[in-house]
């Protein structure tokens, strides 16, 4: 019999993009979905092309300090979105609620464990946050993206399920398509560098791989080729450095189709947001990572560190990132095929390909127990 899931994964591309990897998974299992997104731009641009799903808005929530004087605002947003939750909830006749992070999941899973829907939350760090941690005690189980977070979970059950990626990314792309996506001239001897601060950009990384670009192009010369992933904000400030040291750049603020970035990428440079290891483990990717100097609980350092433990990649912090010794590692990189090679095969091997299956699986399970 077919269910009827809620899925909430608004905020981040690092919770839609899984969000939406779930959604499809269990439409293609014959169950009806609902897709609760919120109402920020990178949402509606994430979301863009998925028409055969539904999705809904929802007003996004942060949590302020316990004292701060934005607390009363975010406790009268809070039960708003709640009840609009139960309305939606009881008008969809909801089976079962999944969120994906964020305090965009507390207020579905929430309502739905008070409608006595079936509820679940998906943690895809080393470390999870404080809001997964609240709506944990809604959820009759916690999936895990990496195992070592089911500590953080003592009194909960924890289910290690890898964090889902979603099924356009896998679509297989030539190398001349995805060329032609960047407007790249087709060039087998081209060494390109994939530059990506995560769905909203990372001006660290940004001014970072910008200021060390001289320097890489010393040591990689005319086959350098930089795809880089900016942001709204910074995407003219690469623009300007790279096109200044006359090096063939691709700088879109925002990229619909990362399937074709990975075809020709030879080296990432990246955060380390759990969404973003998850899409490097999958395709085998050689990265070096540079963590989100104020992430909660330094958690992205954590995540990391679950690469580079098994020389998965490299870590550098942002605070460590110097012009001269930045353009010497990634030139370094370019130029070495087998380590990139060694790096690469480490990072697939971290991979979890039926992530998305497993999460479907279990909830189909538990629904119909």
């Amino acid at each position: 019999m077919p269910l009827k899931i809620v899925i909430a994964c608004g905020g981040t591309g690092g919770h839609l993009f899984p969000g939406i990897a779930v959604a499809e998974e269990l439409q293609k299992r014959g169950h009806e979905c609902l897709v609760l997104i919120s109402r920020k731009e990178i949402d509606a641009l994430a979301s863009f092309g998925y028409d055969h799903l539904r999705f809904e808005k929802l007003d996004a929530i942060g949590m302020p300090r316990l004292l701060s004087p934005k607390m009363l605002p975010f406790m009268i947003g809070f039960w708003k979105t709640l009840r609009r939750c139960r309305k939606m909830l009881r008008e969809f006749k909801a089976d079962a609620v999944l969120g994906m992070g964020g305090f965009t999941s507390l207020p579905p899973v929430w309502a739905g464990k008070r409608l006595g829907a079936r509820t679940f939350v998906h943690d895809s760090n080393s470390i999870p946050g404080k809001a997964n941690r609240l709506t944990s005690r809604f959820a009759d189980c916690v999936f895990l993206g990496i195992g070592e977070c089911a500590a953080f979970f003592p009194n909960r059950r924890t289910e290690v399920t890898g964090t889902p990626i979603r099924s356009s990314l896998l679509k297989p792309v030539a190398r001349e398509e995805a060329e032609a996506f960047f407007g790249f001239e087709s060039s087998p001897d081209a060494k390109t560098l994939f530059v990506t601060g995560g769905s909203q950009g990372a001006r660290g990384i940004n001014r970072g791989v910008s200021g060390a670009v001289g320097e890489l192009k010393k040591r990689v010369g005319a086959k350098l080729r930089i795809i880089h992933l900016a942001g709204r904000e910074d995407a003219e400030l690469v623009a300007k450095a790279y096109a200044a040291e006359g090096v063939a750049f691709s700088a879109p603020p925002f990229c619909k189709r990362m399937e074709c970035a990975y075809a020709i990428a030879d080296l990432v440079v990246s955060r380390s947001g759990a969404s973003s290891l998850t899409e490097l483990a999958m395709f085998g990717m050689p990265s070096v990572l540079v963590p989100y100097p104020y992430a909660a609980e330094d958690h992205q350092t954590r995540n990391a560190e679950t690469f580079t433990r098994r020389d998965a990649a490299i870590m550098l912090r942002e605070a460590d990132i110097t012009p001269a010794g930045f353009g010497k590692l990634l030139g370094d990189l370019l130029a070495d095929d087998a380590a990139r090679a060694r790096i690469g095969a480490a990072a697939k091997n971290l991979a979890t390909p039926r992530a998305a299956e497993n999460i479907a699986a279990f909830i189909e399970d538990k629904c119909r127990r």
